[in-house]
């Protein structure tokens, strides 16, 4: 597939290499492995903080186990739900027959899933969860950021035509649905957006001031990027006339900022309080000598 995108001509194979076994043959796709590397990365990177978020390696590993398929599975889930596409068979919904794989994936539905079946093994294996949904953030952020790049590769998630003669991209893809001309690389601003997000909320996290804090700013900073990058997209996922995807974003965005209002002022209330009592206490000894 030949693609253009900042003044560059590129042909881009979205098949990486195939796996033949007599007259089986298993093609694998730059998506799955761009997605698997932004996993890996997240992980490392979990592997390496967790200790940093009060969180027990092994049983943080035991979560993975289990919530990663199931974030799949939702991420399957939800694009069907509101997609409207129907399946004739258990075997559409995994992409076996004549499918390509699981083509039809939502972020929002992993996420969603993640974030549920993570906070129930966090119950049984007695793992703090806002401290677990902090550091699993940051993983996201990662991964989300890293694996947009496997749309760019399918020349898929990309938005309207744009005036820019020099950041746009075009492809058979884009023209198929836009028209001669470049289009926004949104995939490009989600995972600019992303992997920023992670640098900054990556330093907060280091003098976070309550446990489910990076979480909370995760939900505001991806909700709100989010929001606004969906509304430039042409195969946007539709509830009647409104983008699910920015309607939702901006739930959350707008949700988390409120959340994260409230504690602040609360914590800042009670951080008062304790120096009131700590300044009382001290004059109480001045007149006791």
């Amino acid at each position: 597939m030949d693609v253009t995108i900042f003044s560059l001509d590129l042909t881009l194979n979205p098949i990486a290499f195939s796996i033949n076994i007599g007259n089986f043959s298993w093609n694998i796709y730059w998506y799955g492995i761009i997605i698997a590397l932004g996993f890996l990365l997240a992980l490392i990177y979990g592997y390496i903080n967790a200790g940093r978020f009060n969180i027990n390696l092994d049983r943080m590993l035991d979560i993975i186990i289990v919530t990663v398929p199931v974030a799949i599975l939702s991420a399957r889930t939800y694009y069907l739900i509101f997609d409207g596409e129907k399946l004739e068979s258990i075997g559409d919904f995994f992409g076996f027959g004549d499918s390509s794989g699981f083509a039809g994936l939502a972020i929002y539905g992993a996420v969603i899933g993640a974030a549920l079946a993570g906070s129930l093994m966090c119950k049984l294996r007695k793992v703090n969860i806002p401290d677990m949904l902090d550091l699993a953030s940051l993983g996201f952020l990662i991964g989300q950021g890293v694996g947009r790049w496997g749309n760019f590769v399918n020349q898929e998630a990309f938005g309207t035509l744009t005036g820019s003669s020099w950041w746009g991209m075009e492809s058979v893809n884009t023209i198929a649905v836009c028209g001669k001309g470049l289009v926004h690389p949104c995939f490009l601003y989600e995972s600019i957006w992303c992997i920023t997000g992670f640098f900054i909320l990556n330093h907060f996290s280091k003098k976070r001031a309550y446990s489910g804090q990076i979480a909370l700013m995760y939900c505001a900073w991806y909700g709100f990027g989010r929001a606004f990058i969906e509304l430039l997209r042409t195969d946007s996922l539709m509830l009647g006339a409104f983008r699910v995807s920015s309607l939702l974003s901006f739930m959350l965005c707008a949700g988390a900022v409120a959340a994260l209002v409230i504690i602040n002022k609360k914590q800042k209330a009670i951080n008062a309080d304790k120096t009131y009592i700590k300044l009382f206490e001290n004059n109480e000894e001045i007149e006791n000598d």
